[in-house]
């Protein structure tokens, strides 16, 4: 049995799905069980556990031999590095007796020790901890998921305008939940040697110039790039609902990302979607 954290989530599902496509026994854990009934008609079962909650996340653990996780998004108007830190450790605190096997965990590229780095040193804590722990790991990095461009397709829809903190040709990886789901489920998959860090990338590199290119042939209208400049990058993040500790926090992680050109790795495993393909999808679900 195969069991997955965030499984209603983009890389979640994606990685259910890729299990169940194989015929694979598959444990979906969510914290409310009716957002799982999709699955649940397709063969998985639904456990309801939290990630605030050590004893319920064990609990599920126990009910499979191989496990999928990954640190829950804390609601942006909290203070979401402490929220996240909290999480990452009952994460690693509910793997101690659950008598897994082996575990994925999905990390992001840039993962380095800190404080208020966002991601890159909250998932460091989680690396660390697998790291200091006796079950075999496997963690993927991704740089930037094609999914960060989904809440912009209104106002692209709108305006012909795409806007972003990242320079308008920055090219990085992106990569689309399904590969990453899929790379996670063949991990999964493989054999119990399979441990360690890999990069999970898209078919090339892609930059915001690229992004709205896909967006333009999708919605069959001219789009620009609109760079935020960066002494407003804080205020972007205010502006979006983010609490201050968090607008801090992400405005940090992007500009160690940023300043740094993200982490590219040449041996990364690489998805098969590419952005057109991404942002062609994303459009012709939301004209459903």
């Amino acid at each position: 049995m195969y069991v997955i954290m965030g499984g209603t989530g983009h890389v979640g599902s994606a990685t259910v799905q890729a299990l169940l496509a194989q015929a694979a026994p598959v444990t979906l854990l969510t914290r409310n069980a009716a957002h799982g009934e999709e699955w649940r008609g397709k063969g998985a079962r639904i456990v309801e556990a939290d990630a605030q909650d050590v004893e319920s996340l064990r609990a599920a653990f126990r009910l499979g031999r191989r496990a999928f996780i990954l640190n829950p998004p804390a609601a942006p108007s909290t203070d979401t590095d402490a929220v996240e830190r909290h999480t990452v450790g009952n994460i690693l605190a509910a793997l101690d007796g659950s008598g897994l096997e082996k575990i994925v965990a999905q990390s992001t590229a840039g993962a380095q020790p800190g404080e208020r780095l966002g991601d890159l040193s909250v998932l460091w804590e989680l690396e660390e901890g697998l790291r200091n722990q006796s079950i075999p790991a496997a963690i993927n990095r991704a740089v930037y998921y094609m999914s960060n461009w989904d809440s912009l397709l209104d106002t692209v829809r709108t305006t012909g305008k795409l806007p972003t903190l990242l320079p308008a040709d920055l090219a990085l990886p992106m990569v689309a939940p399904r590969d990453m789901g899929e790379t996670a489920a063949a991990r999964l998959l493989s054999p119990v040697t399979d441990i360690g860090v890999r990069y999970v990338q898209g078919p090339r590199l892609y930059s915001p110039n690229d992004v709205a290119q896909a967006f333009s042939q999708a919605l069959g209208r001219p789009v620009e790039v609109q760079v935020i400049p960066r002494n407003r990058w804080e205020d972007a993040f205010l502006d979006l609902g983010f609490s201050p500790a968090a607008a801090q926090s992400y405005t940090r992680m992007t500009e160690i990302s940023v300043d740094s050109g993200f982490e590219v790795a040449e041996d990364g495993l690489r998805g098969t979607t590419t952005i057109e393909t991404y942002i062609q999808a994303l459009v012709q679900r939301e004209n459903r």
